[in-house]
């Protein structure tokens, strides 16, 4: 990317005169991803009926399997933790919460004597409840204490228990000093174990280490955690089974939404219209799954994205390209919200300022249909405040 400055000639009507104007424009590298989305026409193209069947019949043998009663709390612990992982917990979000909290309140302890003292099981149970929102207390793990008040160092060679640990670590509060000396403990001798562990084993220690479960974003989590439970004798044929269909499943709806997203894109033609702009449709789109990536968040992702898009135009247009003249009609007409204040601004704006528009048109009238239209107006005030501080950073 490189920063290049110079000056166009501007006419001036009332002098009759053309004095130069200094414009900044930066090369940015075009985006990687081209039209290549354009070839999924989602209009063309219908989800496979037998994959939908199959599909649902498959989350129905899951559901069964995770509300079935169970003797060994760790059993469905370990299920529960397998699905989440596998990025399908939001099909069952009522049951793993009743099972929760039916574990919860029966006093796990009392139900498992050899989970008890396995710490694997109870970094799992602590992990699991917490993240729920249970008040599970650190003081689970004082059983693993030396008679020092120390971690025990008899616990180095349980690589299985140091891993989840390590993971339940980082659902630490404040004043837990029993998780802070865990997540250093279980750091240090992760690290030193590694070199000496199984290919499979090695690998999940490394990815571990670098991208704890509690810091990844959970759908590209499941593309890793497929491998990992895959190899497990243990694991759940029909619960794998049923992840993978449901990870392609979507795969191809969000492809053809992308498709429409950047079909959208494409008809607005910033990159001849605004050449000194960034255009990353595509990446905007895999930002907001990372944050929205459940089926049901359809409507969030396509309006967040066309929002996000936009506003990498704008800032571009305020850091880069607009005079400070320019940049005050543009603030102007963003705190009016108006289609008649596109009158008073350059050319150059007035597409970019259409869309925007047009965007929050859309939202409008889809917020309507939810009886949420006031939430609009929220929305328009933070980017109006937002380009006011834009035009004061410039101004100072």
């Amino acid at each position: 990317m490189e920063l290049s400055i110079h000056a166009l000639p501007i006419l001036d009507s009332t002098k009759n005169m053309v004095p130069q104007v200094t414009r900044c424009s930066v090369n940015y590298h075009p985006t990687i991803w081209g039209d290549h989305f354009l070839t999924y026409a989602s209009h063309a193209v219908e989800v496979d009926v037998k994959m939908g069947q199959l599909l649902q019949q498959q989350k129905e043998e899951v559901r069964k399997m995770l509300v079935a009663a169970n003797d060994q709390p760790s059993q469905k612990l370990n299920f529960i933790d397998a699905i989440q992982r596998l990025g399908v917990s939001y099909y069952f979000e009522s049951e793993i919460e009743t099972a929760l909290q039916h574990i919860y309140e029966t006093d796990y302890d009392h139900h498992d004597d050899k989970a008890n003292d396995d710490l694997y099981t109870v970094a799992l149970l602590f992990r699991l409840l917490r993240q729920q929102g249970y008040s599970i207390s650190c003081d689970v793990f004082n059983k693993f204490k030396d008679d020092n008040g120390k971690i025990c160092e008899s616990l180095i060679g349980d690589v299985r228990g140091l891993l989840s640990l390590y993971e339940a670590a980082h659902l630490r509060l404040r004043g837990e000093d029993i998780l802070d000396e865990a997540l250093s403990f279980t750091i240090t001798h992760l690290e030193s174990a590694a070199p000496n562990l199984s290919n499979f084993v090695q690998e999940q220690v490394i990815h571990a280490l670098n991208q704890p479960i509690h810091k990844g974003l959970t759908r590209l989590e499941a593309t890793r955690y497929f491998f990992f439970y895959e190899q497990d004798d243990s694991h759940n044929k029909v619960l794998l089974s049923f992840a993978k269909l449901d990870f392609n499943l979507l795969q191809k709806k969000r492809q053809w939404k992308l498709s429409e997203i950047t079909r959208w894109w494409k008809e607005l033609d910033f990159a001849k219209k605004l050449p000194f702009a960034r255009g990353r449709i595509v990446g905007c789109y895999f930002w907001v799954l990372g944050v929205y990536f459940e089926p049901q968040y359809l409507l969030a992702r396509r309006m967040l994205t066309k929002v996000i898009a936009l506003t990498f135009i704008i800032d571009d247009i305020y850091d880069v390209y607009g005079t400070l003249e320019e940049l005050v009609l543009f603030t102007n007409a963003i705190e009016r919200w108006e289609i008649s204040a596109i009158d008073q601004l350059p050319e150059y704006m007035k597409p970019c300022y259409q869309a925007l528009l047009d965007v929050y048109n859309m939202i409008d009238e889809e917020m309507a249909r939810k009886g949420r239209s006031y939430r609009v107006d929220y929305a328009k005030s933070a980017v109006s405040l937002v380009l006011i501080g834009y035009k004061q950073t410039i101004c100072d």
